[in-house]
């Protein structure tokens, strides 16, 4: 999986960088890409309403960092280094548009920024400034309703949080092309429509905390796709979603479903430490030793999920965090609640129309109903191309045929879930399922 991070370092390395480049410097500059990307970007496009520019002025930070650190070493503050280096860029672009008409707004603007951030990088005391997060205040831009529906999102985890536009179009199921395209118009039009970056009035609240809702769940996925925990930046993109997630409970303690969400991601994180087994072998939910949850952290999410409930508003956050509630009961009862769980599956089917939702529904009715029962679910979204190359529609597509006894349907289909997954320890884990259904029929 390829971010929008390691990409801009990728390119700034293979320009005219030495050959002979210091391993620290280099590694300084990953550490400052993976964990302020994000940051910089947010409160650079603040201040300039140009989230491309910002983005290309902290790519060229970035390239002249790999250049300048090599020989004069790491700076004591990595991110005030490069955040002057970025504001420079901006300041020579603007200047070289100088004969526009919007060339003064662009130096006002960027005047601004000199009087928050870094104005010099040898001076000790500007460097060592903190630089004001204004992560929240972009999510909200991106989700402004003058940026298309269906970009919001993923212009925030390409912003934000630093992905590629292949990776946003493949958790999107949207053509890389045509999603670059998307983000490319979105960045265009914070920059000519002004839109300003502020959280927005409570009459504007509910229709852009979804988008903006949607966009922390996705960056928590995408760092829930390393189970074991071993790849520093995506270990870091769920934690971050957490903390986004906790940032808008705070700030916004009245909304149910910014409570439902953070239940929702506190849940699943209790869960890290069971999906590996001692050999580092994938354990399937069904599976997991309760005791090697997180009780403090269920706990948590348990207190914001009957917080959210009081509050008489229901929506897909909490729904799917109940889910989840239902699942850990098995901590005390032995067993998941599986009728609760068919009932709210059917309560976001309702709401949402996914087919992810349908798959997730289909193995509940399963174990209610029995794999029959289940398999008609499938049946109802099979149409759907968007599922074409979706490896959980054709797992949980395996396993139920090879519940009924369909060995060679169930083998096929394992075939194409074992070809679609990138995970090496579920891929063994479905070698397996797919070699047992093999013994069984022999």
């Amino acid at each position: 999986m390829k971010s929008a991070v390691p990409s801009a370092l990728a390119i700034a390395m293979k320009s005219d960088v030495p050959s002979a480049m210091n391993h620290r410097a280099a590694a300084a500059a990953e550490a400052s890409a993976r964990r302020s990307y994000g940051k910089l970007v947010a409160f650079l496009s603040a201040r300039t309403r140009d989230v491309a520019a910002a983005e290309d002025a902290l790519s060229a930070a970035f390239e002249a960092a790999l250049r300048d650190w090599p020989e004069h070493g790491v700076p004591d503050n990595p991110e005030a280094w490069l955040m002057t280096a970025a504001r420079r860029q901006l300041i020579d672009a603007a200047r070289r548009r100088k004969t526009r008409d919007d060339a003064s707004a662009d130096l006002l603007l960027l005047a601004d920024i000199s009087t928050h951030a870094v104005a010099d990088a040898s001076s000790e005391q500007s460097a060592r400034r903190a630089i004001p997060d204004d992560r929240l205040l972009l999510m909200f831009a991106c989700a402004h309703p003058a940026i298309e529906r269906g970009v919001r999102a993923p212009l925030m985890l390409q912003t934000i949080l630093g992905f590629d536009a292949a990776t946003i179009a493949s958790a999107f199921l949207v053509a890389p092309a045509t999603m670059g395209q998307r983000l490319v118009r979105a960045k265009a039009k914070i920059k000519q429509a002004g839109i300003p970056f502020r959280l927005p009035d409570h009459d504007d609240l509910a229709e852009r905390l979804g988008a903006v809702l949607e966009a922390i769940y996705a960056a928590f996925t995408e760092g829930w796709s390393d189970p074991a925990g071993t790849e520093a930046r995506r270990r870091n993109l769920t934690d971050e979603g957490i903390w986004l997630g906790q940032l808008i409970a705070v700030l916004l303690p009245d909304e149910p479903e910014a409570l439902g969400l953070l239940a929702l991601m506190l849940h699943a994180r209790a869960r890290r430490d069971a999906r590996r087994d001692a050999q580092g072998g994938y354990v399937a939910l069904a599976d997991q030793d309760p005791a090697r949850w997180d009780t403090r952290l269920i706990d948590e999410a348990e207190a914001l999920l009957l917080r959210a409930s009081a509050m008489g508003v229901i929506g897909r956050y909490q729904l799917e965090a109940a889910v989840q509630s239902a699942h850990v009961i098995r901590r005390r009862t032995g067993h998941a609640d599986w009728p609760a769980i068919v009932q709210l599956y059917d309560a976001l089917a309702a709401l949402t129309g996914s087919p992810v939702v349908e798959i997730n529904r289909a193995v509940a009715v399963a174990e209610t109903c029995g794999a029959a029962a289940g398999l008609a679910v499938l049946d109802g979204v099979a149409g759907d191309a968007r599922l074409t190359d979706y490896q959980p529609y054709w797992a949980a597509r395996a396993g139920l045929l090879a519940r009924v006894g369909a060995v060679a349907e169930a083998d096929a289909a394992y075939a194409l879930a074992i070809g679609l997954e990138a995970d090496p320890a579920v891929r063994i884990f479905l070698l397996q399922r797919r070699e047992a259904l093999t013994r069984e029929d022999c």
